[in-house]
Order: structure tokens, then C-alpha cells, then sequence
């Protein structure tokens, strides 16, 4: 099989170290989109791992029709693809007291609207196809509303991010296509590897650092061609972590 992929804000935090992970799975074809950072050092990551690469600049909080045209510009240019890995998703740490009506349109809209956004424009060649892979980023405890300090408006978003990726799992399921979340822990180095992880110690249960390679095993688990019987599932990728003073 073929397999095409698009990873947004690919171009740092974790989903740099996921794109390349997807290339030496034997995807034939990725493509990124970044915003300000240059996209260059994922490009020759993915190259390297076997895969043919393009990236496409893609501001998630510009105007939705504007956000729209460029996402379906890129599908014309580069798709169909059969794997979604939306990894935007601006973070905002801040009570909610001192927060702006600004850094609520940059959460909301770069957390669910960006997902909204870029499903509208992918989903449609899955159907055709009769195949796809969807996996959007949540937080630890946004399949519950689980409550932390300084998150108001990111946790809420992450939420409405997961109800939103449930409702849609079960109306593409009969249409080959799978929507997941993974919900990453307090990940702090998006660098990181695994060994280097190994030897850093961290506040969460298992007592040391997570990386970007450990988010990457879910989405790989996910997004596997055979997969199909799992959807709607939220992964959490936490190293045991479940509150804020773990």
C-alpha cells in the first residue's frame, strides 16, 4: 500500500521526531505544514529515513477560510492522503483571571478549529478511498475534563478536542477510517529521545523523562494499516502521570 501522510506543525516539539518515525515505517510520502520555524532539519529527517518530503507553510490562526484554502491547496498539490497527524496546538499557562479574549481565539481556535479544519479537507479522499487514519493531540485527562490550574482554556479546548474526535470516529468507522487521540504527559524536552530519557530523572510514576519517540509508538500503534478495529480511543502517554502534583 501506498501510504501518504500529512503532520502538522511538524516542523519542532514532538511531531518533528513523529514524521520521521512514520518515514521509517514505509510511509512512501509525508508532508508538513509549519508556521514561523523552518522546516528544513524535519525535511532531511524524513529523507533520510526513506520517504519523499515537502513542507507547506500553514498559519492555523488565520481567518478559517483563509486556513481552508491553504489545507485544501495542499491536498491538490501533494495528496490524497490515507494518515492525518494534527500536532498543532498552541498552549497557553495562565489563569484565567489574567487571560486575554486574544489568547482565547490562539487556544480555541489552534486546538479545535485547526482539527475541524484540517479534517474537513483530508476526510474526503478517505471516504473515496474507503481508507484513512486520523490522530489528533489532546492532554492527560481530556477524555475526563480532568481539572488543572492555569489550563482553563487549553484543557477546554483539548476536551472539546476529544469529544469532537469520538463523535467522528463513529460516523467515518464504516468508511474505513479510524479517529484517535494521543494525550501526552508532561514531556518537557520535545527533543528528547528515548535513551536520553532513560537517564533523567521526572515527577511522574515511572520517575523518568518522557520522549518524543514514546508518543510516536502510539501514533504508529494507531495508524497502522491493520488498525482498524481501534477508533475513538484516547492514549495517554503519560509515564503513569494522572494530576498536576504527581
Amino acid at each position: 500500500m501506498n501510504r501518504r501522510a500529512l503532520v502538522t506543525g511538524a516542523a519542532g516539539g514532538i511531531a518533528a521526531g513523529i514524521a520521521p518515525g512514520l518515514a521509517r515505517d514505509g510511509f512512501s510520502f509525508i508532508a508538513i505544514t509549519y508556521r514561523s520555524t523552518p522546516p528544513d532539519a524535519t525535511l532531511d529527517a524524513i529523507r533520510a529515513a526513506g520517504s519523499v518530503a515537502s513542507a507547506a507553510r500553514v498559519d492555523f490562526l488565520d481567518q478559517a477560510a483563509d486556513v481552508q484554502a491553504a489545507l485544501e491547496g495542499l491536498v491538490a498539490a501533494h495528496g490524497p492522503f490515507d494518515t492525518v497527524v494534527h500536532a498543532v496546538g498552541p498552549i497557553v499557562v495562565k489563569r484565567f483571571e489574567r487571560m486575554t479574549l486574544e489568547e482565547y481565539r490562539e487556544v480555541i481556535d489552534g486546538n479545535l478549529r485547526s482539527a475541524v479544519l484540517t479534517a474537513r479537507a483530508t476526510l474526503p479522499a478517505m471516504r473515496e478511498a474507503g481508507f484513512g487514519r486520523i490522530v489528533f493531540f489532546a492532554m492527560v485527562g481530556s477524555s475526563e475534563t480532568r481539572p488543572f490550574r492555569g489550563f482553563t482554556l487549553y484543557a477546554a479546548a483539548k476536551s472539546g478536542l476529544v469529544a469532537f474526535a469520538r463523535s467522528l470516529a463513529l460516523e467515518e468507522a464504516g468508511k474505513g477510517i479510524t479517529v484517535n487521540v494521543v494525550a501526552p504527559g508532561d514531556i518537557r524536552d520535545k527533543s528528547l529521545d528515548r535513551a536520553r530519557a532513560l537517564q533523567r530523572a521526572a515527577r511522574n510514576p515511572r520517575g523518568r523523562a518522557g520522549s518524543y519517540e514514546d508518543v510516536t509508538d502510539a501514533v504508529r500503534f494507531l495508524v497502522a494499516s491493520q488498525r482498524d478495529f481501534v477508533t475513538g480511543a484516547v492514549i495517554e502517554v503519560t509515564g503513569g502521570l494522572q494530576t498536576a502534583g504527581e
